[in-house]
């Protein structure tokens, strides 16, 4: 008997590849989606019928009729921000009370947490990592550390013994840094009257399902049903492998998905790569191909870059290609789909990254030292296809997919050229 796999899709870059519009693309093929990492820093934005909608927590697969959507164990859950999320959609037609999952061991960002996030970031100075200030990092610390509270928790008696614990835990933390808690803010809203909107989150949510989704998801695989697991952030923001410390607190490359669902290695099939025909980077951190000329001025306007969750303008560049193989090899990329192809249509001629100049020496690997070193980019040239793209591919933008499906080894099956989910050119 042929085994179920689960399909992965996840972004190769800093983030913001556009991972929300091809999983809302490819949710007709699969009966489940399944977030396996992240929280509410991400922003997956799906647009369609003129309407514009941001996820943060809750799969993209949400917007397709009958699709299962699950809240995998590693992601990590604000109560008050996912029921704003579900509301927004609720107003808007969809009803999540059949199709949404929340794993029981999903941990719970607390408000203390991001407080302590922007004491945190705030006592760094000049060495600030660019946190969106969630609480995503000290979240995940509690996590590793053995003390954080999980969406199973709601359920038992003493949950507010245990949150009191955990608050007092982390004001001793933050009044350790020097800050003070009296008059403190969270989204322009007094601390005391954000907690009270977060233990509302807490009671709304008790009305949805709380699973042990790695049952759920491998019974799943095993009735024959179809499943996309779904990645937030990007591969150059993993924990292990990106740009350290600047990168998120989560594993988002593919093997972030056994720990984050449950899901054995044997068990995992395609795994689908998104990146843009670009780069761009929001936050600090190293970034060999940025930008701070006019061209990058105009990526900027014309891919619409300002972060979907912060607002914060995202630093532009050319597409670096060693990134990218890098990022394909950590991930076992079997397809690529490249993302905002139309943003450099004003373009005459285009540069890719094909190798650093690294102390004197030519290199295509990233090294150990590529954090804090600098990595002065080898560009090549490359004709733009200088139109707009209208659902054909144009030679020159042919020219451009193949010098980097030749360059990376792997083939780029699709190619978006606008925002709308009906914009995808499939080869």
């Amino acid at each position: 008997m042929t085994m179920n796999k689960i399909d992965i899709l996840l972004g190769l870059q800093w983030g913001d590849e556009g991972k929300g519009k091809v999983v809302d693309a490819l949710t007709k093929n699969y009966d489940i989606v399944a977030r396996f990492q992240g929280g509410p820093n991400a922003g997956h934005t799906i647009e369609f019928d003129g309407k514009r909608f941001v996820l943060h927590n809750i799969p993209s697969g949400v917007l397709t009729p009958g699709c299962i959507n699950v809240i995998g164990n590693g992601v990590i859950i604000e109560p008050h921000i996912l029921k704003g999320e579900i509301e927004g959609l609720l107003s808007n037609g969809f009803d999540l009370h059949d199709t949404l999952k929340i794993s029981n061991r999903a941990h719970l960002i607390l408000p203390t947490h991001r407080a302590l996030d922007a004491a945190n970031e705030q006592s760094l100075g000049k060495m600030k990592i660019g946190s969106t200030l969630k609480g995503i990092g000290p979240t995940y610390t509690d996590k590793t550390a053995r003390k954080g509270l999980r969406i199973g928790d709601i359920a038992t008696p003493d949950f507010h013994d245990k949150y009191d614990v955990l608050k007092k835990s982390h004001l001793q933390q933050i009044a350790s840094l020097g800050f003070d808690m009296n008059g403190f803010q969270l989204e322009n809203i007094d601390f005391a009257e954000y907690e009270k909107r977060w233990f509302e989150g807490i009671e709304y949510l008790r009305q949805f399902s709380f699973i042990d989704s790695e049952y759920f998801l491998n019974e799943a695989l095993d009735n024959g049903k179809k499943i996309l697991a779904e990645g937030a952030q990007g591969s150059m923001l993993d924990i292990d492998f990106g740009s350290y410390p600047f990168v998120t607190s989560s594993n988002v490359i593919a093997a972030g998905v056994c720990s984050g669902l449950g899901i054995a290695p044997s068990r995992i099939g395609n795994v689908y790569g998104i990146f843009k025909a670009y780069c761009t980077r929001v936050g600090t951190g190293p970034f060999p191909t940025e930008l701070f000329d006019e061209v990058g001025e105009t990526l900027r306007q014309n891919g619409h870059e300002f972060g979907a969750t912060t607002g914060r303008p995202r630093r532009c560049g050319w597409l670096d290609l060693p990134a990218l193989k890098y990022a394909v090899m950590l991930n076992g990329v079997t397809r690529l789909m490249m993302m905002k192809s139309d943003v450099m249509d004003d373009f005459e001629t285009l540069k890719v990254a094909v190798a650093y100049d690294y102390k004197g020496e030519k290199v295509k690997r990233l090294p150990f030292e590529a954090c804090t070193e600098t990595m002065v980019p080898v560009y090549q040239e490359i004709k733009g296809w200088h139109q707009k793209i209208n659902g054909s591919i144009p030679q020159q933008l042919e020219d451009y997919i193949r010098f980097i499906e030749n360059y990376i080894g792997v083939p780029i099956k699709l190619v978006s050229y606008g925002p709308d989910r009906t914009q995808n050119i499939y080869r």
